[in-house]
């Protein structure tokens, strides 16, 4: 199915560790919402060649069913349901929106008058793209939030809905603080942490002391509208990378204390087999990763491999804790940081 011929109001070129996508949308508050997301990877579409790039069309337009071929569904998931021709993917949302993913060459085009699911469809499709790329390079998404200090990261396991986002922003109001992610930093070979800033994800109630012109709010898929702190709000405030310093294992109380205590390697790595090698919490894309067959599948072995090994460098250099959070964003995030000038002054004396 050749691809439909649609005027481009504008672009914009990510770069994302080498992950390379050209973004062109008919929708210009579409296409701000890219460039607000991903401002930290937007490379200059002008000065440099995109014809490397992915291409990732954003279409507010009627999806074309009437074009599609007549073939039968492949994979369901609850939010869509995948078809396969050829190289070519088809991912319907419903009747709300459709994709279509080009395989052999990566490229990306999704067609919704809905501008939140037309915005969501692709934001997923990148992260599990570039996730893919990642792996093969050797870097691995943790689903955490990873902050530093002094370039010595801490990385706050929590599950989904656990307070990530909500334990960032406080952080980030103490100076010192520099985010590497809310939701997903990566870890390299050797266990150091790499900036993957997008932006804050907050429910609606938790944005006290945040500009409201430093906000949005979207309705998503399957979890309803969640409220996004704009990446120009922390722009200041994060740092490529870092090395690894502090490993929280994240829970919840209904206490108003914040609690924090030693916690084994072992239950480290248990933590960390799910929030990376495997990635729960992580969006995987499975709809379009699993087209591709048993190569597919041997590849993912290899990429689980490869993530078990980081994370047991990550764990070897990190001091591990229990973190359980109490009801006051405030006294977690005091405790939190305490802990992570108790590390640095530790690690300062020791290279002396």
């Amino acid at each position: 199915m050749a691809a439909l011929s649609v005027f481009m109001s504008d672009a914009c070129l990510l770069d994302i560790y080498g992950y390379r996508a050209l973004v062109t949308s008919t929708s210009p508050v579409v296409l701000a919402g890219f460039r607000e997301d991903f401002a930290y990877f937007l490379r200059d579409a002008t000065a440099e060649n995109p014809s490397a790039a992915i291409k990732i069309e954003l279409l507010d337009a009627h999806p074309p069913y009437g074009e599609l071929p007549d073939v039968q569904a492949t994979v369901f998931t609850p939010r869509n349901v995948s078809y396969r021709h050829g190289d070519l993917t088809f991912v319907d949302y419903s009747g709300k929106a459709l994709a279509i993913h080009d395989r052999k060459r990566g490229d990306f085009q999704v067609f919704s008058r809905d501008p939140d699911l037309l915005f969501e469809a692709a934001y997923l499709f990148v992260l599990s793209q570039s996730g893919e790329f990642f792996d093969a390079h050797g870097l691995h998404r943790v689903h955490a939030l990873g902050v530093s200090i002094q370039n010595h990261a801490a990385l706050v396991l929590l599950p989904m809905g656990g307070g990530k986002s909500t334990l960032g922003a406080s952080l980030l109001r103490l100076p010192a603080i520099q985010l590497l992610s809310d939701d997903s930093p990566l870890i390299d070979r050797k266990g150091n942490v790499w900036a993957f800033p997008l932006r804050l994800g907050l429910l609606p109630g938790s944005e006290e002391g945040i500009p409201p012109d430093k906000m949005r709010t979207i309705r998503r898929m399957e979890f309803g509208p969640k409220l996004l702190v704009n990446y120009s709000y922390f722009a200041g405030r994060v740092t490529d990378r870092a090395e690894p310093c502090l490993l929280f294992l994240g829970s919840r109380s209904l206490r108003n204390t914040c609690t924090i205590k030693s916690a084994s390697k072992l239950s480290a790595l248990g933590a960390m087999t799910s929030n990376c090698v495997v990635g729960l919490g992580l969006f995987q894309g499975m709809e379009f990763v699993f087209q591709r067959g048993w190569l597919e599948v041997f590849r993912k072995t290899l990429a689980a491999a490869s993530r078990f090994r980081a994370s047991l460098r990550l764990i070897a250099k990190s001091e591990v804790y229990h973190l359980i959070l109490g009801r006051e964003p405030e006294r977690n995030g005091a405790a939190v940081f305490e802990h992570m000038q108790l590390c640095l002054r530790k690690r300062s004396g020791a290279s002396r």
